[in-house]
């Protein structure tokens, strides 16, 4: 069966090609192609061994039998309107060609009233597999019936490296306004002068350098690549994340995190798991001591989350006849 895959892929967001990277290697580890919708097909063709089609293109979705809207936060309308009347749109017109389509692993929201009634309307009749909880019970005020997933990129399996206990991980993330940005900087001063060695990691090129002059004096790498992103946080001893992927990907390697969250999603990914977050602007303080102290989430949490992630595949392809399609449940 080919498995089309309608994401925020090709656009150079590490976060956005992990989960591309982890739903590539599990539909193709059960015997699937896979094509991707991509900003850049040329790039997502090469980095993931995959077919891929410009985005843009509407007849590409003649070339699947079944379509997955994301993973990812394409279900909010906080970006933009049309962001979110671009992943409607594919749904519609999968729907329109007598395609299978199933919402994969989202978050719901945020959301504005009109939002909220686009997604009422387009996901009519769709199957949606949500990636948290949050997200589940916003669905159900919304009248709209969903499963219990889990993001597909805490499927991804870490290399072996050394693990290096002094190394910290600072993520961060643009637009979040320069008080955000000064509580990571004092956090990642107070890690040094306790003796951390400090990692600056941008994972999104092009987008997050604007926050780099806010960030003086420690080093920073920048990459788009998750393999590279995965590779870090398994040799890192501790990282502090605005970014869900950065927590996402700490989580699949086994490193303790902590979130500083500038979005619902965040917030989410960090309860679920028992681990230590703060919302926006944060405590530089309550941060660097986490990352000292060795703050830990529930690793059983965890776990509990990858074995959701993977077993909506098993409900995505129509693989566990014995899972109980109880909506709610997971």
């Amino acid at each position: 069966m080919v498995v089309g895959v309608a994401g925020y892929y090709g656009f150079k967001n590490a976060g956005d090609e992990a989960i591309l990277e982890a739903i590539a290697r599990e539909l193709k580890a059960r015997g699937h192609q896979v094509l991707a919708l991509s900003g850049d097909p040329r790039r997502t063709r090469e980095e993931h061994g995959i077919r891929a089609a410009h985005r843009l293109n509407p007849l590409a979705l003649l070339q699947a039998d079944l379509w997955l809207l994301g993973g990812g936060g394409l279900l909010q309308d906080a970006t933009s309107p049309l962001s979110l009347l671009y992943y409607l749109s594919v749904l519609r017109l999968a729907r329109l060609f007598r395609k299978r389509v199933m919402v994969f692993n989202q978050s719901l929201g945020p959301l504005s009233p009109w939002g909220e009634r686009q997604v009422q309307r387009a996901l009519r009749g769709v199957p949606v597999i949500l990636r948290d909880q949050d997200s589940l019970e916003y669905a159900k005020r919304l009248g709209i019936p969903a499963e219990l997933g889990a993001d597909p990129a805490l499927l991804l399996t870490p290399p072996p490296v050394k693990r290096e206990e002094d190394l910290v991980l600072v993520i961060p993330r643009a637009g979040v306004g320069k008080e955000a940005v000064r509580t990571l900087y004092v956090t990642a001063n107070r890690l040094f002068h306790d003796g951390k060695r400090v990692l600056v990691l941008l994972l999104q090129p092009g987008y997050d350098e604007e926050i780099l002059p806010d960030l003086p004096h420690h080093q920073v790498e920048k990459t788009a690549d998750p393999r590279r992103v995965l590779y870090l946080a398994a040799q890192a001893g501790y990282v502090i994340s605005m970014r869900l992927h950065g927590l996402i990907l700490a989580a699949a390697a086994g490193t303790p995190f902590a979130a500083l969250s500038y979005d619902p999603k965040v917030a989410a990914f960090a309860k679920e798991t028992g681990a230590f977050y703060q919302e926006l602007p944060g405590d530089p303080i309550q941060l660097s001591k986490a990352a000292v102290y060795g703050r830990y989430p529930d690793w059983e949490k965890v776990a509990a989350l990858k074995e959701r992630a993977k077993r909506s595949f098993d409900l995505a392809l129509g693989e566990a006849s014995s899972v109980k399609r109880s909506h709610g449940r997971g």
